[in-house]
């Protein structure tokens, strides 16, 4: 048998093996097993922050609602309250260390079923909240704008309707629980701030007075033309003939003083024509006293920076658009086309 291996011997027996080297033994395998064990952590927290995450409880999506104020805990802890992440903890930990802890936003959110919570952070953080909005169409009265924003469910809060043409027709964002008066308000300090800067532009020597009197004219123009391209001229005709000293003879402000701007269902009667009223432009001069409508930034724009015209008249054309003229002749004869289109209609309604 080989001894060329064994320890040196002392007296004739062998050396003894020093204690620490099984020690160090004993510490390497711990050392190992420690290393396995945080493999293992890092790659769970790894699975948790960037794979599926849960199921939503209901249906594909889950709707959370984080409160203005809310900390980075607090966070964590409705989302897993709410069934979106499956650790609070894990939460923490990437919102701290990628420091989104310092950038999360309060607000509306929904989550697709079984979205990893490195998206739902992502969308905290970037604030991909639901959008809602109250959209308010050019020539809407200030009573149906007031309508869609009391019709909207995640408003809350009872409001009343501003004064005509005070609201600037938009698409406007709103968050749930929001609000309704602060919304109105938000549309009417749009329609101010646009006010302030076309008036300050305008073109000089117009025959108005105030930013109010725009208003008003531009709120006429919105309600005769559907026709983007037609508000310019048809602006430029009416204060033709607000320096002329003519009336308006509009047929919005006269349905306007009848209905308060809801669509009238019908022809306007010759009685309501000759009926003085103080919105009835063929009996009264100048402009009706308020607006009729709120008009929208074109019409505003058509107003205060009319193109050069002497145009007075325009008529229907029968295709929806207008036809305009010069003369009162000219007008004439464009009006017995518009009436001889509307017998041939009316003849062929009568016939079906």
């Amino acid at each position: 048998m080989s001894r060329r291996n064994a320890p040196p011997k002392r007296n004739g027996r062998r050396r003894p093996v020093p204690r620490d080297h099984g020690l160090l033994k004993m510490a390497r395998r711990a050392a190992a097993v420690l290393l396995i064990f945080l493999a293992l952590v890092a790659a769970w927290i790894g699975w948790t922050y960037r794979g599926p995450g849960p199921a939503a409880r209901q249906g594909q999506t889950t709707t959370v609602i984080l409160s203005r104020g809310s900390g980075v805990g607090q966070i964590a802890g409705e989302l897993k309250a709410a069934g979106v992440i499956s650790s609070r903890e894990v939460f923490l930990l990437a919102a701290k260390l990628g420091g989104a802890a310092r950038h999360l936003k309060a607000g509306e959110y929904e989550f697709a079923s079984g979205a990893p919570m490195a998206q739902v952070l992502s969308d905290i953080e970037q604030g991909r909240m639901v959008k809602h909005f109250v959209a308010v169409p050019e020539g809407w009265t200030s009573d149906m704008a007031t309508d869609a924003v009391r019709a909207e469910p995640v408003l809350t809060g009872t409001v009343d309707a501003p004064p005509e043409g005070s609201i600037l027709p938009d698409s406007y964002q709103v968050a749930r629980g929001e609000d309704r008066t602060e919304v109105v308000e938000k549309m009417r300090a749009a329609r101010d701030k646009l006010l302030a800067e076309l008036w300050a532009s305008r073109a000089p020597d117009l025959p108005l007075q105030t930013p109010e009197d725009a208003v008003t004219l531009a709120s006429i123009v919105e309600k005769e033309t559907a026709l983007p391209a037609e508000r310019p001229r048809i602006a430029a005709v009416f204060e033709n003939r607000l320096r002329a000293g003519m009336k308006l003879e509009s047929d919005p402000t006269t349905i306007y003083g009848i209905t308060k701007g809801r669509p009238l269902g019908r022809g306007i009667t010759m009685k309501e024509l000759v009926t003085a009223t103080p919105f009835n432009t063929y009996r009264i001069p100048g402009l009706p006293p308020t607006p009729i409508a709120n008009p929208g930034r074109a019409a505003l724009a058509a107003v205060l920076n009319p193109p050069k015209s002497d145009e007075l008249f325009f008529v229907a054309d029968g295709t929806g658009g207008h036809v305009f003229a010069s003369t009162f002749a000219e007008h004439q004869a464009n009006v017995a086309k518009w009436r001889a289109i509307e017998r041939q209609r009316a003849a062929a309604g009568g016939g079906r």
